[in-house]
Parts: C-alpha cells; sequence; structure tokens
C-alpha cells in the first residue's frame, strides 16, 4: 500500500500516527543493510552483528529524519547505517585491543570476503597512481607484515580511520560524512596516507 508513496511523505504519515510505516522502511532498506554489511566485514566485523548494527542505524535514520534539514531520506539512512557500523567495528577493536592484522591484507582477493566489486585490494588502490609498471611495485608477501607495521607507526588515528573506510570503497566525501569531517580535511588525509603507504611500497 505503500508502494508509490515517497520516503519523505512516508516519513511525514509516520509522524501523524501511521506507525505501521516503521516496520515497511525497514523492510524496504534491509537490502541496503546487507550490503553495507558486506563491505563493512573486511575491517573485521562479523556480518550478522553488522546487519544488526545497520538495521538499528536504520532505525534512528527513521526516528531522527528532518525533512526540513536533511537530504533526502536515502541517504541520511544511508549515513546513519555506515556510522552505526563503523562505530561498532570501532567498538570491538577497542575491546579486544586489536593490533594492524585487523587490517585486510595488502593482497587479499576481494572475493574470499563478502565484499562487493566497490571494494579494492590495498596494493591496487594505493599504488596504481604511481607511474611504473605494476611488476616494478610487487612485494614479497614476506614483507607484508613489515609495511603494515609501518601504517599501524606513521599513520594517524585520523588517517586509518579514512583507511579503513577507503577499503570499503567509500569516497573521500561518503568518509567525511561517516566521520562527521570536513571534505577537504578528509581528502587531504587520504592523499597523505597514499603517499606514506606508496612511500613504504617503494622501500620494500
Amino acid at each position: 500500500m505503500y508502494e508509490n508513496v515517497s520516503d519523505e511523505e512516508l516519513i511525514v504519515r509516520l509522524r501523524q500516527g501511521e506507525t505501521q510505516i516503521t516496520d515497511y522502511i525497514m523492510d524496504k532498506y534491509k537490502h541496503l543493510v546487507r550490503k553495507k554489511a558486506k563491505s563493512m566485514f573486511i575491517l573485521g566485523g562479523d556480518n550478522d552483528d553488522l546487519i544488526q548494527e545497520g538495521m538499528i542505524g536504520l532505525f534512528k535514520a527513521i526516528r531522527d529524519y528532518d525533512i526540513g534539514r536533511d537530504a533526502s531520506f536515502f541517504t541520511f539512512a544511508d549515513l546513519c547505517i555506515s556510522r552505526q557500523m563503523y562505530n561498532a567495528v570501532q567498538a570491538a577493536r577497542r575491546e579486544k585491543h586489536a593490533p594492524l592484522n585487523s587490517y585486510i591484507s595488502l593482497y587479499a582477493d576481494m572475493s574470499d570476503t563478502d565484499c562487493e566489486d566497490n571494494c579494492v585490494k590495498l596494493i591496487n588502490a594505493l599504488a596504481s597512481e604511481v607511474e611504473t609498471n605494476p611488476e616494478e611495485l610487487f612485494i614479497d608477501k614476506e614483507n607484508v607484515s613489515g609495511i603494515e607495521a609501518i601504517i599501524e607507526k606513521e599513520l594517524s588515528s585520523f588517517e586509518k580511520q579514512v583507511l579503513d573506510l577507503y577499503l570499503t570503497g567509500m569516497s573521500y566525501s561518503q568518509i567525511a560524512k561517516v566521520l562527521a569531517r570536513d571534505e577537504k580535511s578528509t581528502d587531504n588525509a587520504l592523499q597523505r596516507l597514499k603517499a606514506k603507504i606508496k612511500k613504504a611500497v617503494k622501500k620494500s
């Protein structure tokens, strides 16, 4: 009965007392939650836990969406889901005191996880702009742990957060929204961390 009604109108009707709309929107966007869970999975989260966190984020979006303040409901929900999942991953890391090995391997084949096509290999993402043959950028797998250690040592906390989300396929503007930072500082952090890792790659 709600298929031809816009999300924004649905929210208005929900506020007016049609409480069943909450269930409809939760069901409508559960595919988005599952898709994002697949991307966030590479950061070390449990897929079922991420889906649960994503549904919480979706519920918060329904609860907090402001038509006069926010962009489209889809955009707002996308942000709330991503932020809820990423915060959960960060909290789990702090609880486990996880070292850098929670990062995806430089050589990881994304098909080995449930990641979508928009996810990227770290080595490809960071080396793609270097003007040299891919063969020249080959790193012995024995050196990967050394490069990861450099990442841990050289990257700031903010740069590590940006790297996390960059690996899920997010653009710098999307990353900025999830981390509640401005786009310029986020893009600058992305360029800095790329330069640092490329430098480490060349030294290996």
